[in-house]
C-alpha cells in the first residue's frame, strides 16, 4: 500500500471529471481508483470490484455503475477477468508530465512496469509513456491492437441470465451445458496429474456454500478456472514445504477446506456489515477462483494452507 497519492486541484475543471459530474458514482469510483490502497503510481493494477464496493460504501452494484461511467467518460479501462484497472493518466498525475531520462524515477517506473503481472493493458500503457519516462522493453503482442476491454461482470451475469432461462426451458436444472460439462465427465490434466473431475468441484462449492450464488452454466471460462485451481492444489507446496496433495482424493479435500475457509470468511459471504446496502453483497465461485479471491481466503482466514 502506498503511503500517499496525488489529487490535483486542477483535475475538477479537467474535461473527464466535469462529464462525471453528473454521474455521482462515477465520480466516486474515479477518486478511489486514484488513492485505493490497491493502487501503484503507474495507475495500472489490480483492483475487483468486490473491494471497490466495499470501500467505497457503493455496495456492488453501484461500484460497477460508478465504473462503467468512468470507462465511458474516458478516465479509465477495465478487464473484468484479470480485474486490473489502467487509470490512463494517473501516471502524468502522480508521478510528472514527462521526465529527463538521467531522473532516477525513469528506472523505477521500468521496474515497476517490467515487475507488472500480464493484462490486457501493458502495450496501451508502453505506448502512453514510453517517450515520456523513457521505457524500453515493450510488453504485449508486439505491432497489434490490444484486446478490447471486457464488458463488466454484471453485464455477463445478465448475459447469461438470459441463456439459462432458454436453456432451462430445454433441459431440467442440473443438466445445463455440454456432455463434457455434466457430472462424471473430467476435464483432462497435465501429465502426471489426474483429471479435473470440474462438475464435482462445482458441486463441492454448492454443498459447502449454500448460501452463494449458484453456478448454472458451466461455459468454458468457468471450466478453465477450476482446472487452475486443481492444478495449484496438485503442484504447490505449503509454507512447511509440504505439498498440499499428491492425489484427486487429496486435492478434493483440500478445496472442500478452502471453500470450509471462506465460509468463514464475513467479507466474502456479506455478514457483519453496518450499512444496509451491504446486506446481500457476497463473493460467487468465479471469485474464489482467481488469484485475488485465493489470496483473501487463504491469507484472511484461520488456518495455513
Amino acid at each position: 500500500m502506498r503511503d500517499y497519492a496525488k489529487a490535483v486541484p486542477k483535475m475538477w475543471h479537467g474535461k473527464t471529471f466535469k462529464a462525471l459530474r453528473k454521474h455521482p458514482e462515477g465520480l466516486v469510483v474515479a477518486l478511489y481508483l486514484m488513492t485505493s490502497p490497491s493502487s501503484n503510481m503507474l495507475g495500472l493494477y489490480a483492483q475487483p470490484v468486490l473491494y471497490m464496493a466495499y470501500e467505497t460504501g457503493l455496495g456492488e452494484e453501484g461500484a460497477r455503475k460508478g465504473l462503467q461511467q468512468c470507462i465511458e467518460a474516458g478516465y479509465c479501462s477495465y478487464d473484468d477477468e484479470s480485474e486490473f484497472v489502467w487509470v490512463h493518466e494517473m501516471a502524468s498525475y502522480q508521478i510528472a508530465s514527462e521526465l529527463k531520462g538521467s531522473d532516477l524515477r525513469c528506472k523505477g517506473i521500468q521496474k515497476d512496469y517490467d515487475a507488472l503481472p500480464d493484462n490486457p493493458f501493458l502495450g496501451e500503457f508502453f505506448d502512453r509513456y514510453a517517450e515520456a519516462f523513457h521505457l524500453h522493453g515493450r510488453r504485449g503482442e508486439e505491432g497489434a491492437m490490444q484486446p478490447p476491454c471486457k464488458t463488466l461482470r454484471s453485464q455477463e451475469q445478465e448475459q447469461e441470465q438470459e441463456q439459462e432461462q432458454e436453456q432451462e426451458k430445454k433441459e431440467p436444472y442440473g443438466s445445463v451445458g455440454s456432455a463434457d460439462d455434466r457430472p462424471g465427465e473430467n476435464a483432462p490434466g497435465k501429465p502426471g496429474l489426474p483429471n479435473c473431475p470440474v462438475q464435482d468441484l462445482v458441486d463441492l462449492y454448492h454443498e459447502v456454500l449454500p448460501e452463494l450464488p449458484k453456478v448454472r452454466l458451466l461455459n468454458e471460462g468457468r471450466r478453465k478456472a477450476v482446472g487452475k485451481l486443481w492444478r495449484f492444489v496438485l503442484t504447490s507446496k505449503k509454507s512447511d514445504g509440504t505439498a498440499r496433495a499428491e492425489t484427486a482424493e487429496q486435492a478434493t479435500a483440500w478445496i472442500r477446506d478452502y471453500f470450509g475457509r471462506a465460509r468463514d470468511n464475513d467479507f466474502l459471504m456479506g455478514r457483519g456489515y453496518r450499512s444496509p446496502e451491504h446486506a446481500g453483497w457476497q463473493c460467487d465461485l468465479d471469485f474464489l477462483l482467481t488469484d485475488k479471491g485465493m489470496k483473501h481466503v487463504i491469507e484472511k482466514t484461520r488456518t495455513a494452507a
